[in-house]
């Protein structure tokens, strides 16, 4: 399924076409899909809220499959291995971020379904060390939302700095929360989630949520960090009146609205922090699937087919997914 033009999800941008079946080069594996998860960013992908570096582009980038082709030099794996691909497709490796060990950073990075056609597809092409062996804990349904869901609420959890016995806002609960909410109650944390939809809330409920409430509402006691998935700068503001001093607001969002005016003395004052979260790095990918399997995390997930790629992003623009969707390619 490829988008050769950006429009509302309404509007079906997604159109199936034939392409060549890719041919591995030197280093590369190619990936025989079974299935992909659909991701928020996928939505910002076809809707044109991103600036797109290519079109016609095939989307996706929460892909499982099996290694059916290997190029020249490839020792990692073998025909016949099932492997995860996320969101990280390239870095550099030489400029100043990726030296550091900030790949995620990278000037250069290039990225699964954005610069490189993705998994809505029943093939795709990567390097093998930005390809992962995925847990057998985990059907390949249940493995595709890690990818990037889990992989970007791990990353936002140990950058929203709680420890165990901390109280952790989550703001939206979709794919990543209802992972996030897993780590953070292994971890020992008390979790609020705020979210509007009540099959949300039901959902955060059943998960282990502390605590379940909308948006605006006051939680029982003053958070620790905060996690904000919805795309909304807004509730920035939302976490930051319920934070105590020193407390981290980690934005996961790709895209956001504007953020409103911050009221300094009142809610930024006192060493509390407003932050972003950008991609993910390798390590990230490495340590996240390990922990996922040892919890074991358990996804929630709405299987559509490829010919339903458009059904499935109108589906979570409103808010009708619970827990995760995912496209499956083949058996």
């Amino acid at each position: 399924m490829i988008l050769k033009e950006p429009k509302p999800a309404e509007a079906e941008p997604l159109h199936a076409a034939d392409l060549a079946t890719p041919v591995p080069l030197a280093g590369e594996i190619r990936v025989r899909v079974s299935v992909c998860g659909v991701c928020r960013t996928d939505l910002h992908t076809v809707e044109g809220e991103l600036t797109l570096p290519r079109l016609p582009l095939v989307p996706g980038h929460q892909i499982v499959g099996v290694v059916d082709a290997v190029g020249d030099g490839v020792r990692q794996f073998q025909a016949g291995d099932r492997v995860g691909i996320p969101w990280l497709h390239w870095v550099c490796g030489k400029c100043f971020y990726c030296k550091k060990g900030e790949e995620n950073l990278c000037d250069h990075a290039r990225f699964t379904g954005y610069h490189v056609h993705g998994g809505y597809a029943e093939w795709t092409v990567v390097e093998e060390p930005f390809a992962y062996k995925l847990p057998k804990v985990f059907s390949d349904l249940e493995a595709a939302p890690l990818l990037c869901a889990g992989i970007i609420g791990y990353r936002s959890l140990k950058l929203s700095g709680v420890k165990p016995g901390d109280r952790l806002g989550l703001w939206g609960f979709g794919s990543s929360a209802h992972i996030v909410l897993q780590v953070a109650k292994h971890m020992g944390c008390q979790v609020y989630v705020f979210t509007r939809a009540e099959a949300h809330r039901h959902l955060a409920a059943k998960l282990g949520a502390n605590w379940v409430g909308d948006s605006h509402d006051a939680p029982p006691a003053p958070i620790d960090g905060a996690i904000i998935f919805a795309p909304v700068g807004a509730l920035a503001l939302d976490a930051l009146r319920v934070m105590r001093k020193g407390g981290t607001v980690a934005l996961a969002g790709i895209t956001m609205s504007p953020l409103p005016e911050i009221d300094y003395p009142h809610l930024l004052y006192h060493e509390r922090v407003l932050r972003s979260v950008a991609n993910n790095t390798r390590q990230d990918v490495r340590e996240f699937l390990q922990l996922a399997a040892e919890i074991p995390i358990r996804t929630e997930v709405r299987a559509f087919s490829l010919a339903e790629a458009n059904l499935a992003l109108q589906a979570l623009k409103r808010d009708e997914i619970q827990g995760s969707a995912a496209i499956k390619i083949a058996e």
